[in-house]
């Protein structure tokens, strides 16, 4: 909406647009975008330009103005494991039989090592370090973790030790466990043995790792842990690669200037944790580079309850889209 708001200024005050626009709108990101990109393709004569804009990301802080850059891109695995063929007694049966709930544990704790790397083979092939320079921008604005982990009631860093919470967070690849479900969960106590464990699992993955070969070191991971008497079950629930803007180009020069007119400081060039999966996807399908633009703020609640958008971020960010329209046109 903050986008489409600009463009209908331009129309009001002046009858059109300042520049060829097609407008792109899906529904389907949060459940995988699964046809995006085949329609892309299909699409491609249409809607191939010279960039594709993207609304969908956000300022570190509510001054600074940022384009994103690079986005981690995301792979999603569900593990089961099974033992016994049915819950079990954990007096009658506590020790002899193997718990599945335990042993998942014990599985997930392993893939960090002590100072924060996740150790699967291979799992940092690809990835490299932003520069000093981007370095030196992003700890302007964060000069420690407190700014980052204070308003979550959190005070120290709790991944690879060799970089800042807020380069983990746009520069580096991370395992999360997002659920873990076994046995009893009810109100009170039941003293059981699961005959299952499952967890969700996500890996947010950088520019230059292999999603596919993650997922299979991944599983084989898994698969050598396994005692007797224990199977296990995968379910995929998508995946997708990191993506990079390239550092040049009168596009994103143009954006720079034109942000700074509006905030009046010069725009960061940061990255964002998160997966914007269609980013990449125009590269691949049109050949377009992805330009990001947003205005969001990190106490906007992002995938929480009350989930906002603030008013002064969005005005102000229709009028920064006004001024890069504008220096495109020029």
């Amino acid at each position: 909406m903050t986008f489409i708001e600009a463009c209908r200024a331009w129309k009001k005050l002046t009858g059109k647009l300042p520049v060829s626009v097609s407008f792109l709108i899906e529904g389907e990101e949060e459940s995988g975008g699964e046809n995006l990109l085949p329609f892309m393709k299909a699409h491609r004569d249409e809607l191939r330009a010279d960039i594709a804009l993207i609304c969908d990301t956000g300022m570190p802080d509510r001054t600074t103005p940022a384009i994103t850059t690079s986005l981690r891109g995301l792979l999603a695995e569900e593990v089961t494991v099974n033992c016994a063929r049915h819950d079990l007694h954990s007096g009658m049966f506590g020790n002899a039989a193997r718990n599945p709930a335990e042993l998942l544990s014990r599985i997930i704790g392993s893939l960090r090592d002590a100072s924060g790397r996740v150790v699967l083979d291979g799992f940092y092939d690809g990835v490299t370090t932003p520069s000093p320079e981007i370095r030196a921008q992003w700890k302007s604005v964060f000069p420690d973790d407190k700014a980052i982990l204070q308003p979550l009631g959190l005070t120290d860093a709790a991944g690879e030790s060799d970089f800042s919470a807020i380069e983990q967070i746009w520069a580096r690849p991370s395992f999360e466990v997002n659920g873990i479900t076994s046995g009893y969960t009810g109100e009170g106590f039941k003293t059981v043995i699961p005959a299952k464990a499952t967890a969700k699992i996500s890996f947010r993955l950088v520019p230059g790792q292999d999603p596919q070969k993650i997922r299979e070191t991944f599983r084989h991971h898994v698969k050598s842990m396994l005692p007797p008497d224990a199977e296990v079950q995968f379910t995929s629930h998508g995946g997708s690669s990191g993506s990079q803007l390239a550092q040049a180009g009168q596009f994103l020069e143009k954006t720079r200037a034109a942000l700074q007119d509006e905030w009046g400081k010069p725009a960061l060039m940061i990255g964002c944790g998160g997966s914007i999966p269609v980013a990449g996807e125009v590269k691949e399908a049109l050949d377009m580079d992805a330009l990001l633009v947003g205005f969001a703020q990190d106490d906007d609640r992002i995938h929480s309850p009350n989930e906002q958008y603030g008013l002064e971020q969005f005005h102000r960010g229709i009028r920064s889209w006004v001024r890069i329209l504008a220096s495109f046109a020029a």
